[in-house]
Formats: structure tokens, C-alpha cells, sequence
């Protein structure tokens, strides 16, 4: 048998198989093994870890997935109000200040000027 490698997690299938051998084993009483990782008392301890493992991580799941939402949403807030922020100081000093510029907008007067491009007459 290969290494296992314990960094990668069991595909559902496989611990949906595993519990259905376990909930089987319980209906062969006549089961008795000197194996002390695979007798029923231990196969009851470790699927018990097991979710309440499981259950754990869903809970902190839950609570990644809440503190996310509330990090997005200030985020978003906080944008948002230095969006107005800047409308403000637009408004109020105008679009080529010196207040402007210092808060990240563009001077207007330091934006490009559309220019036509010439057209090179075709040489016959």
C-alpha cells in the first residue's frame, strides 16, 4: 500500500462508504479481533471525532463565511464614502485644485486634449 497523503481531504463518496461498513459492522455480533485500531470501541471513538470534527468546521464555516460578508460590505462602504468624499471636494474647490488633486483626482487641466489624427494622403 503507498503513503497515504493526509493533506488532501477523503472525497465524500468514500467517507459515505465507510460509514456504511461501519453501521454494517454493528449488525455482525459475533465480531472479535486482538487489533486494538480496528476493534468497535475505537471504530465508535474515531467516527465520533470524526463529526464532531466535521460539525466544528461547519460552524466555522458559518462564521468565515459572516465575518466575509461584514468585511465586504464595510469595504464597500468605505468606498463608497470616499467616492462622496471626492465628489465634495470637487464641488467645493473645483476640478483643476490644487485639493483635488491632493485627494487622487486629475487636475483638469493636466488631462491630454483629444487631437485628430492626420490622415496621409495615398502616394499614386
Amino acid at each position: 500500500m503507498p503513503p497515504q497523503n493526509t493533506t488532501n481531504r477523503l472525497r465524500p463518496q468514500l467517507i459515505s462508504q465507510d460509514i456504511s461498513s461501519f453501521h454494517g459492522l454493528q449488525t455482525v455480533s459475533t465480531y472479535n479481533t486482538t487489533r486494538t485500531d480496528a476493534s468497535v470501541a475505537k471504530l465508535q471513538e474515531v467516527y465520533q471525532a470524526m463529526l464532531n470534527s466535521q460539525q466544528t468546521e461547519t460552524e466555522k464555516l458559518a462564521l468565515y463565511r459572516a465575518a466575509a460578508d461584514a468585511a465586504r460590505l464595510a469595504e464597500w462602504e468605505f468606498h463608497n464614502t470616499v467616492l462622496a468624499m471626492k465628489e465634495v471636494v470637487r464641488g467645493q474647490y473645483g476640478s483643476d485644485s490644487d485639493q483635488a488633486q491632493a485627494v487622487g483626482l486629475k487636475k483638469k487641466s493636466d488631462r491630454k486634449r483629444p487631437s485628430r489624427k492626420k490622415l496621409n494622403a495615398m502616394a499614386s
